[in-house]
């Protein structure tokens, strides 16, 4: 698999106090590599989580839902190879076995067992591999989370993975977090899976009001082709051993410095997803301001971003800027075309519904050629403001999805 050219290199990460990891084989599919992660979680630890909001969710998602409404956690079990979604009752009885398995082995109870999945809908996974892949995963090594980033990957080109850290209560506290996606992205949640690790002490309610503020302009502000998966799920697991005194609400000492350290880290996340969209030649950055909500700028933003003219443009590195009047006015928002302004880059290239008096092509062509292009639209009508991220559309995407279950 050739890796995207956008691809970052797999950083150094931290441990993080009260996690384990492991990885083993549960030969989900024809492949000679690791598809099962399994990170062990210390007694006390606390979870919060977004999901997808597909009508048609996998089992795994159902079970997450139900299982956060406690807060607990002891372990996660994800696969690779297989999303078991849209499987019926014996999608469900896999996840059942998966969670009584592991809760057997660590003593807790099957709910604070959670559990994802990713890769082809439709085909319910096998209980007898998850079980066999689980009791490999139990007795194996500890491997670092470039191992895991490894393992939940499907049609990743590369291992993603960020940290941070932030001081709490006069505590350093680590946050760190692995990430799956490259197609199949446009979640209104989260992106496919992705996994966060702290060894802050965290209310499990506070802790889910600071993810879903984090999700809010980094996961919710990606897409690759404007499908949301069945299976999109974000968790984060806060193991509380790091010292500092429980953060219990936004007045705890130190919650605004968690808070946007969480914030910071899920953005670290999102972009490296995008950056290994499907065939993607491409980081495509789009601010829509002058709107007369962020509510209405990010569906502007996203309406303009999910175009395929727009996306196959600047893959061929075209100055169609009128692709762009184009994907504002069918988004169904307020605009006025005589109010309109768009920039590509630093350069204006059309203003009050017009193109602008001389413009110059060649500056808004060259920065097309770099592997990040920045598009900028003024509606001229409010404050609302937001920013998306996408990807090219290249001939790499077609290739990649024509053959994917083969």
């Amino acid at each position: 698999m050739t890796v995207s050219p956008l691809a970052r290199p797999f950083p150094a990460l931290p441990p993080v106090a009260g996690v384990e990891l492991r990885i083993a084989r549960a030969r989900y599919k024809t492949w000679d590599r690791c598809d099962l992660t399994f990170a062990t979680l210390a007694e006390g630890t606390t979870v919060a989580g977004v999901l997808t909001q597909s009508r048609c969710p996998s089992p795994e998602v159902e079970w997450c839902r139900k299982a956060l409404v406690l807060g607990n956690a002891r372990a996660l079990v994800v696969n690779a190879g297989n999303s078991n979604a849209f499987t019926g009752d014996r999608g469900r009885q896999a996840v059942e076995a998966i969670a009584a398995r592991t809760a057997a082995h660590l003593g807790c109870q099957p709910s604070d067992v959670f559990a994802a999945s990713t890769g082809v809908i439709g085909v319910p996974l096998p209980i007898d591999k998850a079980e066999a892949g689980l009791d490999a995963a139990f007795t194996a090594e500890a491997c670092d989370w470039q191992d895991a980033a490894e393992t939940i990957g499907t049609t990743d080109t590369y291992p993603k993975g960020a940290s941070t850290t932030a001081i709490v209560d006069g505590h350093t506290v680590t946050l760190v977090g692995i990430i799956k996606g490259s197609g199949m992205i446009a979640p209104d949640m989260a992106t496919m899976l992705g996994f966060v690790f702290t060894d802050a002490a965290v209310d499990p309610a506070f802790l889910q009001t600071a993810l879903t503020a984090a999700n809010t302009p980094s996961f919710s502000c990606i897409t690759v082709d404007g499908d949301a998966s069945t299976s999109d799920t974000v968790l984060a697991f806060a193991t509380g051993k790091a010292g500092n005194a429980m953060l219990v609400d936004a007045d705890s000492a130190g919650a605004d410095a968690f808070a946007a350290a969480l914030a910071d880290l899920c953005r670290q996340l999102a972009l490296l997803v995008v950056r290994d969209g499907e065939g993607a030649t491409k980081l495509i950055e789009i601010t829509v301001e002058g709107a007369e909500s962020d509510r209405s700028a990010h569906r502007i933003a996203m309406s303009i971003a999910n175009s395929p003219l727009v996306k196959t443009a600047i893959a061929g590195e075209d100055a169609n800027w009128g692709r762009v009047v184009m994907a504002v006015g069918k988004a169904g928002e307020p605009a006025e075309r005589d109010r309109l302004a768009i920039r590509f880059g630093t350069t204006q290239v059309a203003r009050d519904g017009l193109a602008v008096s001389g413009y110059d092509e060649a500056p808004v062509a060259a920065h097309l050629k770099g592997d990040e292009v920045e598009i900028g639209v003024d509606l001229g009508l409010g404050d609302g403001r937001a920013t998306v991220w996408t990807c090219d559309l290249t001939h790499g995407y077609i290739s990649i999805n024509a053959d994917y279950r083969s």
